[in-house]
């Protein structure tokens, strides 16, 4: 039944455990009456943080369930499939924020299906690993089926991208490199994905990136046929339709490999590399492969090194691709290391189709090269494509990472990564600060010229920030023009050509 008043509401929410005497008190304290439009009520409700939106909408229609899985109390839902749906929830009692992933009703009854998602959370807790979102617990009682996993402030790496439009080579490269290595510790572990894909790896509000759903994906390979076509999803169709094409196991690494490779390719070109449909038979035929565009000639301006690392990992001969992730992995780094070193060597394919290096030329219209370089750690993505694009239109070529920890740990890797960092603690906090500081403490890395760049509210870290003749603080709001001239004055003079 839904309620129609404010005391309905708030007696189904003390019986359900979602509100206490106090909570309530207060809000009744605060209307000095109980008799108060509901609306009020509830607005106060969610104000408070004693209710969130979901709960209340629930709440209102009259439900009784879904408030609390186990020790777990709902916040809201996060995302739903087929199969499971997805809740940020909290530990009623530590008030551990988590995921928790719980198995459709229709298909909780159903005992070979909830097997194989209890199974997916087994899997998921055996995996340790910074680039693989843990499972911390499974639960499986009656007809309740659950999972309870790292919750991962962000979005999915689909969304991610499709937001950036395509991301920067080394940052592409890096990311990637985080999921391979991923992919890796589990392959060491003899475990598959079976179910790669964009959707499938999420990217923290820290940029990193994790792998999800460990496990889910190689469920059909415990049923029969006929039962796995029942399955509520077709999440192996691509693979299926791989292996079928190719003639490799269900469990061949190297079919993981490829879709790490399509997933490269889609952050560099903004773009899937297979043609997406919803047609079963079409997503089962070879010809979707043949198909593919060869990445240097979907961006001809993609450096070779990258490009290279691609067309091997998708390479429809298994013979011809990684035979493990840990092959991709080591290239991917001596990637990321050439381009950090200013790789621009680009591949252009001649008329035999086979790719011919070429030094990239600035037109008449590019900014002349200073020879000089600048990594920005920046987290908000807006504020990371204006740095790139003003300090690229200056001539400097520009790393971006939104991690300070990572990049100081580069500059202390070699502090001739970059010319100068800057570091914009606006929304990454007092940790830029820190690392600002630790890169000026270290004798590797003391001689850095480096910029922090401080918010309004931020401006009391000054005094805090260690600074000399090219480690400098600079207040914001600054324009980028003035932000290009502190640079120049903070590096080494002749250092351009």
């Amino acid at each position: 039944m839904a309620y129609q008043t404010a005391e309905q509401v708030a007696e189904r929410a003390f019986d359900l455990g979602l509100l206490d005497e106090r909570q309530l008190r207060d809000v009744w304290g605060s209307f000095g009456s109980h008799n108060v439009p509901m609306e009020d009520f509830l607005q106060i409700l969610v104000r408070r943080e004693y209710l969130t939106n979901y709960q209340v909408e629930r709440l209102v229609k009259g439900e009784r369930t879904g408030f609390f899985f186990g020790k777990y109390r709902v916040l809201y839902l996060v995302g739903s499939g087929t199969f499971a749906r997805v809740y940020r929830a909290v530990h009623r009692e530590t008030g551990q924020v988590v995921a928790v992933k719980v198995l459709r009703n229709r298909y909780s009854e159903n005992r070979a299906q909830a097997g194989l998602f209890v199974r997916e959370g087994r899997v998921g807790c055996a995996l340790r690993h910074p680039n693989i979102v843990p499972t911390y617990e499974v639960v499986s009682e009656r007809k309740t089926h659950f999972l309870v996993m790292e919750f991962i402030e962000g979005r999915n790496l689909r969304e991610f991208v499709r937001i950036r439009k395509k991301l920067d080579p080394l940052e592409a490269t890096e990311m990637i490199a985080g999921i391979v290595d991923g992919m890796r510790y589990a392959f060491e572990k003899g475990l598959t994905h079976r179910d790669l894909k964009m959707n499938n790896v999420l990217v923290s509000s820290r940029g990193e990136a994790k792998i999800v759903d460990f496990g889910l994906a190689s469920m059909d390979d415990t049923l029969s046929d006929d039962a796995a076509a029942d399955l509520p999803n077709t999440r192996t169709v691509d693979y299926a339709a791989l292996e079928r094409a190719t003639g490799v196991r269900k469990d061949d690494v190297r079919s993981d490999i490829y879709f790490l490779g399509c997933i490269y390719y889609h952050m560099l070109i903004g773009r899937p590399p297979l043609t997406e449909t919803r047609d079963r038979l079409l997503r089962l035929s070879k010809q979707r492969f043949l198909d593919v565009v060869p990445i240097q000639k979907a961006d001809r301006s993609l450096p070779a090194c990258v490009t290279i690392v691609v067309n091997k990992a998708m390479a429809l001969d298994p013979s011809l691709r990684y035979q493990s992730p840990l092959t991709m992995y080591t290239d991917l780094r001596t990637t990321a290391k050439r381009l950090s070193a200013g790789d621009t060597e680009s591949e252009k394919a001649g008329e035999t189709g086979k790719p011919a290096v070429h030094r990239r030329r600035p037109t008449a219209l590019a900014a002349p090269d200073t020879g000089r370089s600048v990594m920005v750690v920046e987290s908000d993505v807006q504020m990371q494509d204006l740095f790139r694009k003003s300090f690229k239109q200056a001539g400097y070529r520009v790393l971006v990472t939104v991690d300070p920890a990572r990049a100081a740990g580069r500059f202390r890797q070699d502090a001739s990564v970059a010319d100068c960092v800057l570091f914009n603690a606006q929304r990454i906090g007092k940790n830029a600060l820190k690392m600002f500081n630790e890169l000026g403490e270290d004798e590797r890395t003391k001689a850095v010229p480096a910029v922090l760049l401080l918010d309004e509210s931020q401006h009391k870290w000054k005094s805090q920030a260690q600074t000399n003749r090219h480690r400098i603080v600079l207040p914001m709001p600054i324009t980028m023009r003035q932000l290009r001239t502190a640079l120049e004055q903070l590096l080494p003079a002749g250092k351009a050509g």
